[in-house]
């Protein structure tokens, strides 16, 4: 059975109880809300070794870290290197967004040597194969598309993107919208283009039944995705993403009827001020499914500074209720991440969600800041490094610009807290 249902039928599986001796909150209160669907579990019961992660209401905003392969840069050695960085820096879940080389074969090895939660977006593979095959994504048939998402979950792919809102009535819309940016989703653009040319309805929406089934077999998370999101704040919020919110939100609860556990994703590029509007709808119209945003991007205009304007966006959105924050790292829009642009995209988004579980009042999150500001009076520098987001950064900077006193090179001898607290009888305990 899936998570959903073993919740559903008033029972506690091992991974809710992982889950909820991780999260320190109580199991039955973690089993009911999977019940209703405001939590998930991905798990796929072929994913050997996974520590699973709950994601969703009333539990630590979680991140997610994307990496994969392109139509350039196909080394499946440089991912495994990435997803070791992604892991080290904290990364709860990461995604196998694949297009070039073998993709199968780049999926499993990430698969094996992962024990966190892997996603996919299987129309990649059904539409690489199509052009290797064909010569063209658009001569992928619908069969092509559900074998690509059963080879995924056979493999033990935990949660999969899907595109199953995107309908014809969607993109009628996008045609009346006029967008700035049209559609940037990949896998919406291979759906969109594919319906186009056929002039059919999107299988994912007409066979949804069919992909349930593979969902709940392998108890696959399915994560609706929003091939329609804003790629512009231009676009942010428009009638075409509404549009598609709307049938995510009717698929949600079909999901919930099949026993399968489901989350919705959500844009995108999204001026600082719609963002309580965008995840206030999302749970509103999805009945408090998960919500897993990419960012979002507050400005259009921070390339190469991405991820800080993707944090701004995820703190918000996590204050407000999002859940799962996609990271954005610093090459976006510019290039494939390397290794050093995963790890900083990481850290800035476990910056962001931890702020964000603040506001939520997560139990656990202020006390971390707490003691981490204790430490800082004692000028207790490996006592610093513990609570430090990012400890080995931490560590080297201090270490390279130290001083020969207690307090660091930003103030020397004349460190506010130093001077107070010799007056207030507070002695720094080491440097």
């Amino acid at each position: 059975m899936t998570q959903w249902e073993i919740a559903a039928k008033g029972n506690i599986s091992p991974e809710m109880k992982i889950v909820a001796q991780t999260e320190g909150v109580d199991v039955n209160f973690l089993r009911e809300k999977i019940a209703h669907g405001k939590i998930v579990i991905p798990a796929n019961i072929n994913h050997a070794g996974l520590k699973p992660c709950g994601v969703g209401e009333g539990l630590s905003t979680k991140v997610n870290a994307n990496i994969g392969t392109s139509s350039d840069f196909g080394d499946i050695t440089t991912e495994l290197v990435k997803l070791h960085v992604a892991l080290e820096a904290g990364a709860d879940t990461v995604m196998d967004l694949s297009t070039g080389g073998d993709i199968p074969a780049i999926r499993r090895a990430i698969i094996q040597a992962s024990p966190r939660a892997i996603g996919t977006v299987p129309i990649y593979q059904a539409g690489v194969m199509a052009i290797q095959d064909h010569g063209a994504i658009i001569k992928m048939t619908a069969d092509d598309i559900f074998k690509a998402i059963e080879d995924n979950a056979r493999d033990g792919v935990d949660f999969v993107t899907v595109h199953c809102g995107i309908t014809q009535s969607a993109i009628a819309r996008l045609k009346q919208q006029s967008r700035v940016t049209d559609v940037v989703s990949r896998g919406g653009a291979f759906t969109v283009g594919w319906m186009l040319h056929h002039d059919k309805e999107n299988p994912l929406y007409e066979q949804y039944d069919r992909l349930l089934e593979i969902a709940r077999e392998y108890d696959v998370t399915l994560s609706l995705g929003d091939g329609m999101r804003p790629g512009s704040l231009a676009d942010a919020t428009d009638r075409t993403q509404i549009e598609e919110l709307l049938t995510l939100g009717e698929l949600v609860e079909r999901a919930w009827k099949a026993g399968v556990q489901v989350m919705v994703e959500g844009p995108g590029h999204v001026p600082i001020n719609q963002i309580e509007t965008n995840v206030k709808l999302q749970k509103l119209i999805c009945k408090g499914a998960p919500f897993y945003v990419l960012g979002p991007l507050v400005t259009d205009i921070a390339a190469g500074y991405d991820h800080i304007t993707g944090a701004i966006g995820g703190a918000l959105a996590g204050m407000y209720g999002a859940d799962f924050l996609c990271y954005v790292t610093p090459s976006e829009h510019l290039a494939i991440p390397d290794v050093d642009d995963v790890r900083e995209g990481v850290i800035v988004s476990r910056i962001a969600a931890h702020a964000a579980d603040i506001a939520k009042g997560v139990p656990g999150a202020l006390e971390r800041d707490r003691q981490m500001s204790m430490a800082r009076k004692k000028l207790d520098w490996d006592e610093q490094a513990k609570f430090a987001l990012d400890p080995e950064k931490f560590q080297r900077v201090h270490k390279q610009r130290a001083t020969t006193g207690a307090a660091c090179s930003m103030c020397g001898k004349y460190c506010a807290m130093e001077l107070v607290g010799q007056y207030l009888g507070v002695k720094a305990d080491k440097c």
